[in-house]
Order: C-alpha cells, then structure tokens, then sequence
C-alpha cells in the first residue's frame, strides 16, 4: 500500500455536525426547536417534519445510540456562535511586557515619572521589564544599575511583585515585575 493518500475520498474535514440529508442513519431521536423532546423517529418524517416548519435537522450528539437530532434554523445558529466566539475574543486581554528603560545615570524625578507610568502599565494588567542599559565605562559599575533598579522595586513594591529576579543580559541588567 502506498503513502498516498486516496485520492476518492478526498481530504477528512470537520465541518460540525451534519444537518438534513447529511444524516444517513435510520432513525433519530428528535427535539423540536422549543426544546421538546419528539422521542425516536424515522429518519425521513425528521427531515419531512423540519421542512414542513422550514428548518433545519441539525445532528447535536452523533455518538448517542439513537443520534440526537433537533429542529432548529442552522444558519441562524451558526451565526449567533460566530457572534458569541467575537464578543468573548474582544473580552479577552493579552498580557504585553512593557519595557522600562533605566540608566544608572537617570535622575530622581526623571525616574519618579517612569515609575508612574510602570504603575499604569501594572494597572492594565501588563507586565513591566525593568531593563537598565550600560554603556562603555558604565559596565565597571554595574552595583550603581543595581541600585536604580532595586530603587524601582522598592518604589513599585506595593503593586508589583518580582516575577524573575535581576540577570545580566550583556549590556542591559533586567528585572521582570508583574501585578500583585
């Protein structure tokens, strides 16, 4: 036998559940759109009595012995999914890692108004990287990025806790801080 797939039966697909003539089963049990149980039916009067009310035959539990299938308009549902999976995407909140940038040479009220801003980044749910950057002689001295960083910990300390503590990354010295 070859590793081809066959080329008859073309690709297996989940398109969700199967609806009217897609159901090959003999029988079914049916329940109706106001949620009333029909009990087992033939197949067919199923399909007969959804076309009569012009809805659809919706397959919701194919596994059940016999399947269960119910009365309902199936674009009208999807549509109300599609809406429902839209509204809990636009709920939902990405956490981001803010990047608050540092020197050892930064200033008191230079480093007050980026700690201000770390808060409202907290606020939000986001993360907050303190990154301390060296340049040239700088690096000789990295007690002094330090010292500016734990100056932002403590400053911070009532709404953020350490998540990862201080590791030197080549030229930058990074903390991570993340709601309390």
């Amino acid at each position: 036998m070859s590793g081809r797939p066959d080329s008859r039966r073309g690709p297996v697909q989940d398109r969700g559940p199967r609806i009217n003539h897609q159901i090959r089963i003999r029988q079914v049990r049916v329940i109706d759109e106001d949620n009333k149980q029909l009990g087992i039916l033939e197949t067919a009067d199923a399909l007969a009595l959804a076309a009569h009310k012009q809805l659809d035959l919706v397959e919701i539990a194919p596994n059940q012995r016999p399947p269960v299938c119910r009365i309902m308009d199936f674009g009208k549902y999807k549509y109300e999914e599609k809406k429902k999976e839209q509204a809990s995407r636009r709920k939902q909140h990405q956490v981001q890692i803010k990047e608050l940038r540092v020197r050892p040479g930064t200033g008191d009220h230079d480093l007050q108004v980026k700690i201000r801003q770390a808060r409202q980044f907290l606020a939000d749910g986001d993360k907050v990287l303190v990154c301390c950057l060296f340049r040239g002689r700088q690096l000789a001295h990295k007690e002094v990025g330090e010292q500016v960083i734990q100056e932002v910990v403590k400053e911070l300390a009532d709404a953020a806790k350490v998540e990862s503590g201080i590791r030197v990354e080549g030229k930058r010295m990074v903390l991570l801080l993340s709601k309390k």
